[in-house]
């Protein structure tokens, strides 16, 4: 055979090649005008459905809708992997019909007409690959809000990739939880179909013979919500997924390894399906199907027992940052087996920081400042042991409370061991060093008579008062970490307590300025109120 005869060869093969590859291409509706898939929402190709995870995701700006309400579907192709055909309708959920009608397309995309519905479905117009598509379904105007989903078939896609229906959870809720599936929440109990400010997880066993578990997680976040399982009760080695949102308003899912303080291992999602995702009011919301075994490298089994994680904080450039929150169930929950988990409570020694700093700076640091202020002029020229008796109880209260900021602040670093919790311990520090400025300052004044005695006075009042703010705040923003309740709770107590101390406080300088004393019975009563109250938020922490 000849140098000819050998380039005709393969030439020949090379259009035998094209010709085999060609036909799976060549049977692609490019026009998108595949009416005959409205009922049963299958590609009409002669290639065999794809049966693993969907290479695309779909999802909501919102996870709820009235009548007449308008829902924008984004149909976001995964990774690198772009798709050419798509053809998109809302349905009831079990309902085979399509419901309402989509109102804006993009280029590239068209309105077709199905179960003499018009505008009832939406699918391409080319076969140029796409990465990225968004329309806006209405509702009918008579319609009560039921449950509906949005089903894709994938008409033409590289690679030859087939497309399930991805169902809409309208809303994540608690129904069902301890019955059908494990839950846990922040605030305890609380159903985030009803309250916006809800930190919710489920996980839901789909059948006892498969693999697969149904996630939800969703709850307030400014950037992402995340769960995890833990075989402790500290952040490190947990297998986590996290829904977040980025400065485009989509949202995404992503599976994690974590390493503590670290930032978390992104991993490939793996076999993850049939998720849902939404954004509404700042609550991000995720839904899905996993069938990827929990793996906290320490152990690896889908029927082991685990801590249930959740966290939630910020993103910046689709990276999520340090946690501003989070909580742990109290036990290792079961999740092949129904139930409600329990938070963790807070740990004592926490308990005993919180507490210390109440007693420190709303009780014994205001009676300090008020002796100063105002039994000075009264008790003065009353001795004891040599000096001032409003001096002495003076010294003496406000030892005490630096004493009590000393040990909370030993307590909380102890136990925390790292610099954590957004801006509490920020001012706790603050705190500490104004407190142990305070005396050393005082022990180096000078003489009454002094000159610039007037400085001392003015400088040891000053930081009073900046200590009494600081102190204030940090107990403010550590109450907003450990109150897990519905209403709040513990942050009214303690803004009652803030309002009668001011109150109070006003009423003695007016008092003080017209009569020049003050009367024990106004004292009695002050350190009643405040007693009350302080009371009350040691019981809350001690319940926390």
């Amino acid at each position: 055979m000849n140098r000819g005869d050998t380039g005709h060869l393969r030439t020949m093969n090379h259009i035998i090649l094209l010709l085999v590859c060609v036909p799976p291409v060549v049977l692609c509706y490019k026009t998108g005008l595949v009416t005959q898939s409205c009922g049963d929402m299958q590609p009409r190709h002669s290639v065999s459905p794809q049966t693993t995870a969907a290479p695309f995701t779909i999802t909501t700006d919102r996870s709820s809708y009235g009548p007449g309400g308008e829902i924008k579907v984004h149909l976001q192709a995964q990774g690198s992997t772009p798709f050419t055909g798509f053809l998109l309708q809302a349905r009831e959920v079990g309902a085979q019909s399509p419901v309402g009608s989509f109102t804006l397309t993009p280029t590239g995309a068209q309105f077709l007409t199905c179960s003499q519905k018009p505008n009832s479905a939406v699918s391409h117009t080319n076969a140029s690959p796409k990465t990225s598509i968004q329309v806006t379904w209405r509702s009918d105007a008579s319609r009560d809000g039921k449950p509906i989903q949005f089903r894709n078939s994938s008409i033409c896609m590289i690679m030859i990739r087939e497309s399930f229906p991805f169902i809409l959870q309208v809303t994540i809720s608690s129904a069902d939880c301890g019955v059908t599936k494990v839950c846990i929440s922040k605030p305890s109990s609380c159903d985030p179909a009803v309250s916006a400010d809800c930190y919710f997880m489920s996980a839901m066993m789909l059948s006892p013979n498969d693999s697969a578990i149904h996630y939800e997680m969703t709850g307030p976040s400014d950037g992402y919500v995340s769960f995890g399982f833990s075989d402790d009760q500290e952040m490190g080695n947990d297998d986590i997924y996290i829904c977040g949102t980025g400065g485009d308003g989509q949202v995404w899912l992503q599976h994690a390894f974590s390493r503590g303080k670290n930032a978390p291992d992104i991993l490939t999602l793996g076999s993850v399906s049939d998720l849902t995702t939404s954004v509404q009011d700042k609550v991000i919301s995720c839904s899905f199907i996993s069938r990827n075994t929990i793996s906290t490298q320490r152990t690896t089994s889908i029927n082991s027992n685990y801590y249930l994680l959740f966290a939630y904080g910020s993103t910046s450039n689709g990276q999520i940052q340090i946690h501003k929150d989070t909580f742990i169930s109290a036990n290792k929950i079961d999740i092949n087996t129904p139930s409600t988990a329990k938070e963790a409570k807070l740990p004592e020694i926490l308990k005993a920081h919180g507490a210390l700093m109440l007693i420190a700076w709303m009780t014994t640091g205001s009676l300090g400042m008020i002796v100063a202020r105002y039994l000075k002029g009264m008790a003065k020229g009353h001795k004891l042991f040599g000096k001032d008796v409003w001096f002495l109880v003076h010294v003496a209260v406000m030892s005490v409370t630096v004493a009590a900021t000393i040990i909370a602040f030993i307590l909380a670093f102890s136990f925390a061991k790292e610099w954590s919790g957004g801006a509490h311990p920020v001012l706790g520090c603050l705190v500490m060093i104004l407190s142990l400025l305070q005396p050393i300052v005082a022990l180096l004044r000078c003489g009454p008579q002094h000159s610039l005695r007037f400085l001392f006075n003015w400088s040891h009042a000053l930081n009073a008062v900046a200590i009494k703010a600081l102190a204030v705040a940090a107990i403010f923003t550590g109450l907003n970490l450990i109150d897990s309740s519905t209403n709040q709770w513990l942050m009214k107590v303690m803004g009652g307590l803030i309002g009668w101390e001011a109150l109070f406080y006003i009423f003695l300088e007016g008092h003080w300025k017209c009569k020049g004393s003050l009367d024990a019975s106004l004292m009695a009563l002050f350190s009643m109120g405040n007693l009350a109250f302080l009371v009350a938020l040691l019981v809350g922490i001690g319940k926390a």
